[in-house]
């Protein structure tokens, strides 16, 4: 295979993300506005900020996309680390957002690159859930056999399409002539199916929550959100309301400080109700809407260490995590490396290492901010034994450890 008629990974994850994105801006109007927004909020925080590229350039932060998708089964999640594996994302962190305060049935990884300079070409994300079908506080025995059954009839991906995966993933690319065919049909198997939906089926999933009923009531996945970062999310919010679009409730994550930004604030526009035809039990099809998915941003900042985590666990239980946020946290780079808070390529508190990975109080927030109510649970113990190891195990690779990742990057 030809170097020079060879497309590598990154750029096939370079592909891949921009197709998301228009597919994405063609199914949620919104979405292009949100893109538009926090392209101008970047650009003219580029011109007010010297250091406003220190967590990354204009053009990086610029184009960054992470996108979030939700299948059924762990041969589903299989088979989604197949085909992320063709772009050089792998399984990063394990997240469980059965734990928050506002629960959601599903347990969730992330696939992205972990290479310092694949992420510097093309960092997209994937955070990825997958129904908690095996927890009793969430599904009975009987509605876990019939989901069970509803999930093994269908097929999200065209096994010539995994296939194909394995094999660019295994060479590390692709011949160009190849790559738009691929590429295409990787970005169609997340398009908004247009199929009636069972109406019965979706309404019963939904009175146990609304994130089951779109992963399990419907015989295809989609996109969930695509997110892109901005570098003042708080004026972004604001430019989106002022633009007439209906934002959540609050900003996600850590508050606003005058130090240091760390790890990941999120928030986004509400969900919208999108048309869709249901299948009524008497054969006819009728016209109705479902309100799942939503526009998601972000703003990053600098991955903490433990010591640093535990802290910022702490000042987030508080009643007021802003008042009490110089407590836990110094107000400079050079103080936060200097107490192991945080990670700096090689020490130096001018290089800091972008937090690359999620907050599952966060997701679950967002998650919560766009639904009509919360899951539905029973006073049932959860011996469903989902774990990191559960999950490597189960989808048959590796999950990386973030720290581990974060570790590694510092040194180099």
């Amino acid at each position: 295979m030809s170097a020079a008629k060879k497309l590598a990974a990154w750029q096939l994850r370079e592909r891949f993300a921009a197709g998301l994105s228009a597919m994405y801006g063609r199914e949620v109007p919104a979405y292009p506005t949100l893109v538009q927004v926090s392209t101008q909020v970047n650009r003219e925080y580029v011109k007010r900020h010297r250091d406003a590229e220190r967590l990354g350039s204009f053009d990086r932060v610029t184009a960054e996309r992470h996108g979030a998708i939700r299948v059924g089964t762990p041969a589903e999640l299989a088979a989604v680390a197949d085909l992320f594996g063709a772009f050089g994302m792998v399984p990063v962190g394990y997240y469980d957002l059965r734990e928050a305060a506002s629960p959601v049935p599903v347990v969730s990884t992330a696939f992205r690159p972990v290479d310092a300079e694949e992420l510097a070409r093309n960092p997209f994300r994937v955070f990825t859930s997958m129904l908690a079908l095996r927890d009793a506080r969430f599904f009975n025995t009987g509605l876990r056999t019939r989901v069970q059954e509803f999930l093994a009839r269908r097929q999200l991906f065209d096994p010539a399409l995994i296939a194909k995966a394995r094999v660019i993933a295994a060479e590390g690319g692709c011949l160009a002539g190849e790559a738009d065919e691929f590429v295409g049909q990787a970005v169609a198997a997340f398009a908004l199916s247009r199929e009636p939906i069972d109406k019965s089926w979706y309404d019963e999933l939904s009175r146990v929550s609304a994130v089951a009923a779109d992963i399990a009531g419907v015989g295809s996945t989609h996109i969930n959100h695509l997110t892109p970062r901005v570098l003042d999310i708080d004026e972004l919010y604001r430019r989106m309301t002022a633009c007439g679009i209906a934002m959540i409730d609050a900003i996600q994550g850590p508050p606003r400080t005058d130090g240091p930004q760390v790890l990941l604030r999120q928030t986004s526009f509400r969900a919208l109700a999108e048309p869709r035809r249901f299948r009524c039990d008497d054969g006819s099809v009728v016209d109705g809407t479902v309100r799942v998915r939503f526009g998601e941003v972000e703003a990053r900042g600098v991955a903490l260490t433990p010591k640093g985590r535990e802290r910022y666990d702490a000042a987030m239980g508080s009643d007021d995590p802003a008042a009490v946020w110089g407590q836990y946290f110094p107000s400079t780079d050079e103080e936060m490396a200097a107490q192991g808070l945080a990670y700096y390529r090689g020490g130096d508190p001018a290089k800091p290492v972008v937090y690359e990975d999620f907050l599952p109080a966060s997701a679950a927030g967002i998650f919560r901010s766009n639904l009509d109510r919360d899951a539905s649970t029973c006073d049932a113990s959860d011996d469903s034994g989902y774990s990191m190891d559960w999950m490597a195990g189960s989808i048959g690779r590796h999950i990386h450890d973030p720290y581990t990742l974060y570790d590694e990057e510092t040194a180099a």
